[in-house]
């Protein structure tokens, strides 16, 4: 099925658009899980889409980078990203939303993250957390034994 499978267009909301060739790709059907009685014991509908991406050069590195990192838990042994659908009972409406999960990762991965911006607590929240911190002194304070009067 491999074979026969096109590039993946990828178009971000800003800059040009990314292919991901279709020799990074390789799509295997396999038998689903859960409901749909003699269909699901007979026909192979669940797809699992792999990306290898030490074939694809169309992702910038910085990009790479971060689509490693968003999907450490999809990985395989060869260091392949995998994407699964069983959505339907068609193996084509599969193909095509396992196609679109992984096209939506690209995108997040080709989002830069803001960079954090330290700011300085406020005289107010520094006020309040002191506050906080004695009151809590207080009141583990007064929880031990009474003292004798003696």
């Amino acid at each position: 099925m491999s074979s026969e499978l096109p590039d993946l267009p990828i178009q971000p909301p800003t800059g040009a658009a990314i292919v991901i060739p279709s020799h990074a790709l390789s799509v295997k059907a396999v038998r689903s899980s859960g409901p749909g009685g003699q269909n699901v014991n007979k026909v192979s509908t669940k797809i699992e889409l792999r990306f290898d991406l030490a074939q694809d050069t169309a992702l910038p590195a910085p990009a790479r980078a971060r689509l490693l990192a968003l999907c450490k838990g999809r990985m395989d042994a060869e260091g392949r990203i995998i994407i699964t659908s069983e959505a339907t009972r068609n193996r084509l409406q599969n193909l095509d939303d396992a196609r679109d999960k992984l096209a939506a990762l690209i995108l997040r991965a080709l989002v830069p993250p803001k960079p954090r911006h330290k700011t300085k607590p406020t005289l107010g929240s520094k006020i309040r957390r002191v506050e906080d911190k004695r009151q809590t002194s207080e009141r583990k304070r007064t929880r031990g034994r009474p003292a004798s009067d003696d």
